[in-house]
């Protein structure tokens, strides 16, 4: 990288907030990339003046930026070139403000998603975004994707517990939007802009968080099923049981539990692998002795009725943290080989004719082939992963091909909760139409026209 420019880096962010050479490559791009990054600098900058700075500086000399969290996107956004600039959170990971009475956390964008967890449990309130990379992935890499993960179906998105944010635009331009109140209704939500984007539109610098009181009682179960059509008919009983406040509902279906409750996974079957499908299902509540007794009278319910077929209910903490570590043991999917993992959404009602019509497209394709299905149900939302035994390019697009076609019909989406990144947006056009995709253009070309944010990203 030229002199000149480092200096100026420098004289922004300091020594340490400047890496070059072997101290980016020795980074990998990405959870499961074995790559390590392709730029030409990765800078650290410490709060949001010394991100617009280095924005303005890299419009001015159009030097394209990617911007870089805690890199457990599993949707290529934040792969870089080589000629690329990083610009990474790592150092903005300051907790400002919690406000019990407010409910409210405001934090630096590189704060991990488990402090924010840890800290608002600190002064007895909740956080309640929560996913697997939790300890790893940053506030504001949930926030540029909008993530979700396993509590939709109560919380819902990351977009509905962000309150307010700051952001940086590729000029430089801080856009301070930190409103820390439920109702603001004045005028264009600005921070839906950024919430989503994939840092195409800005970089988020800061966010106000919406708290939740902290629940009182926890009550989980895994649940056995012989029919789709008996695992919608419990998801209906139990949501209505606990008038809307069924806090998690995982599905998954046999040849997941198989593969991650058979040696070498860790956990052993607690209810026998023979059944179609198993579901995981919590909720939280106001009184531990209550809400258990009421919890599994509906289960017992389910149970004379037929709907469920077999249940193993958590007794403590720790029962409940080794039935989420069978939902969570998605790495075990490795023992076939390469792997595509899909993340995809679509009407309940569809699922199960969806899931046999992309098994049939692999089956044109492949004798042999693996595809695990497993995910967030209630929120629409399902994990594919599929193996066919090979990696290359080739057998990658023919995959693609047969789990994202049969979406259109049925006006799903190829992201539920990942993101497009450089992985999906030539399947952009299954889920979005011709004129929503030129409004988006238009967005990126008003905000960001010497394109230098995440180029490449969702869209050319």
């Amino acid at each position: 990288m030229e002199t000149n420019l480092v200096n100026k880096i420098k004289n922004i962010t300091g020594e340490s907030g400047l890496l070059l050479g072997k101290d980016v490559s020795e980074r990998k791009a990405g959870i499961w990339i074995d790559k390590p990054i392709a730029a030409r600098a990765i800078v650290r900058p410490k709060d949001t003046k010394e991100v617009s700075e280095i924005l303005a500086l890299c419009n001015k000399n159009k030097l394209s930026v990617v911007p870089h969290g805690g890199l457990t996107g599993l949707s290529q956004a934040a792969i870089t070139k080589s000629n690329e600039i990083v610009v990474s959170t790592e150092r903005m990971i300051k907790i400002e403000d919690i406000d019990p009475v407010g409910r409210t956390l405001s934090s630096q964008s590189g704060a991990k998603l488990q402090a924010i967890q840890e800290a608002a449990e600190s002064e007895g309130m909740y956080f309640p975004l929560d996913l697997g990379a939790r300890g790893s992935c940053t506030i504001g890499g949930n926030a540029s994707t909008n993530a979700g993960g396993n509590k939709v179906i109560r919380y819902g998105m990351t977009r509905d517990l962000v309150l307010g944010l700051e952001a940086v635009l590729a000029d430089g331009t801080i856009i301070s939007s930190m409103n820390s109140m439920i109702k603001n209704n004045t005028g264009y939500d600005l921070k839906q802009l950024f919430i989503g984007s994939e840092g195409t539109l800005g970089i988020i610098t800061r966010v106000v968080l919406r708290l939740q009181e902290k629940p009182l009682s926890q009550c989980t179960a895994l649940l056995a099923a012989d029919s789709f059509d008996k695992v919608k008919k419990i998801l209906k009983h139990l949501d209505s049981g606990l008038a809307g406040n069924l806090t998690a509902f995982e599905v998954m279906w046999n040849e997941f539990y198989i593969l991650v409750t058979t040696p070498p996974a860790l956990s052993n079957p607690p209810i026998p692998q023979n059944y179609p499908f198993y579901i995981l299902v919590e909720y939280s509540g106001f009184n531990q002795v209550v809400d258990t007794q009421h919890f599994n009278g509906l289960l017992e319910a389910a149970l004379k009725k037929d709907i469920i077929l077999d249940a193993v209910i958590a007794q403590n903490e720790k029962d409940r943290r080794r039935l989420w570590g069978i939902r969570d043991d998605v790495e075990q999917q490795f023992q076939y080989g390469p792997i595509k993992i899909f993340d995809i959404s679509l009407p309940i009602n569809s699922m199960e004719a969806y899931i046999k019509e992309v098994r049939a497209n692999l089956k044109k394709h492949w004798k042999e082939f693996h595809c695990t299905v497993f995910g967030h149900l209630a929120d629409c939302n399902l994990h594919i992963i599929t193996a066919v035994g090979s990696g290359e390019k080739k057998a990658i697009k023919l995959m693609e091909e047969c789990v994202y076609e049969p979406l259109r019909a049925i006006k799903g989406s190829v992201s539920a909760e990942h993101g497009i990144g450089l992985e999906k947006k030539s399947y952009l056009t299954v889920s979005k139409t011709e004129e929503e995709i030129k409004l988006m253009k238009k967005l990126k070309k008003s905000l960001d026209p010497n394109n230098i944010l995440n180029p490449g990203k969702i869209f050319d």
